[in-house]
């Protein structure tokens, strides 16, 4: 018996890398899985429908179930069958594991419009529409039923939308929106029983290796190997997790970070009235502290073997 026994998952993006090692753990923990993949490069292009089948495939060899799905889930009837499928195969939805990205990295000043519309497009969109399309059912099942529906939203965030990483303006931006789109689900789903987080995985994949080059394995734990991330995802996706939402963590090799993010610094206030320009650059120092007010570096990720870190 395991964790997510019984339980019907959507998994986007999950014919490769990230989302297919969250499948393979989902199917040990005994979810039923529908497994969503277009099947394109790692830039958005293309399409292949051998991707999904052979996820499932890999999938039903382990014991597991599985039904592949080759929707474009920033497409609304791609995404709007995808739920339906889930419900149609199984007889209902619990969980949806929103994971499919894409990257076209460029500096603001030379990036097409088309590279920022595209990004936009498969991370905002193609996190909304499942989301959308799930969020109705649960709320009908809600409705009909009298009771919570105990269902789970996990949306998959970044680093560089937490951060800020220079050349993914576009995919920076998808992934900040994400992380607050989880606390604004989070915030409206919580009365029908849907909880909603959001994890920011470190793992060596496709996009990684696209950006940052090949990050070879140190020692006897890989502390990049995406099935690092799977974990914090099945159990935000169990009955275990019902009392977390709203959430964002960093998840990878042998740490997740639970982040607060945009929260009160330090405050100065005018009795009564407006500041003026003039005021606040007289103030200015009280505001700051003299502490930096220069973007917070990005996190430089160093895996020491055998350390916790």
């Amino acid at each position: 018996m395991g964790m997510l026994n019984g339980k019907v998952a959507i998994i986007t993006g999950a014919a490769r890398g990230v989302g297919f090692a969250h499948a393979k753990l989902f199917a040990q923990e005994g979810a039923k899985l529908v497994i969503n993949d277009l099947g394109g490069e790692w830039d958005g292009t293309g399409e292949d429908t051998r991707a999904a089948t052979q996820a499932c495939e890999e999938i039903k060899k382990m014991g597991g179930e599985a039904v592949p799905n080759f929707a474009n889930v920033a497409d609304v009837e791609g995404a709007k069958g995808l739920i339906q499928q889930a419900i149609d195969t199984y007889g209902k939805l619990d969980i949806l594991i929103l994971n499919a990205g894409i990257l076209r990295d460029k500096m603001s000043f030379n990036m097409e419009l088309e590279d920022w519309d595209a990004v936009i497009n498969v991370h905002l969109r193609g996190h909304f529409l499942p989301l959308h399309f799930a969020a109705a059912y649960w709320r009908e099942r809600n409705k009909a039923t009298g009771q919570p529906v105990n269902a789970s939203v996990v949306m998959t965030s970044s680093e560089a939308g937490l951060y800020g990483n220079a050349g993914q303006i576009n995919y920076a931006a998808a992934k900040a929106g994400i992380a607050a789109m989880a606390i604004v689900a989070a915030r409206e789903l919580g009365k029908y029983g849907v909880r909603a987080n959001a994890i920011a995985p470190r793992a060596r994949t496709r996009l990684t290796e696209g950006t940052f080059g090949t990050i070879p394995k140190t020692g006897d734990f890989d502390f990049m190997a995406p099935e690092n991330n799977s974990p914090m995802v099945a159990y935000l996706a169990s009955d275990a997790a019902n009392e977390v939402t709203g959430q964002v963590f960093v998840v990878g090799g042998n740490e997740v970070q639970w982040m607060q993010g945009w929260t009160i610094h330090r405050t100065i206030n005018k009795p009564n009235a407006a500041f003026t320009p003039e005021e606040l650059a007289q103030r200015a120092s009280e505001l700051f502290g003299g502490e930096s007010t220069q973007p917070r570096p990005f996190p430089q990720i160093q895996f020491i073997p055998g350390q916790a870190h």
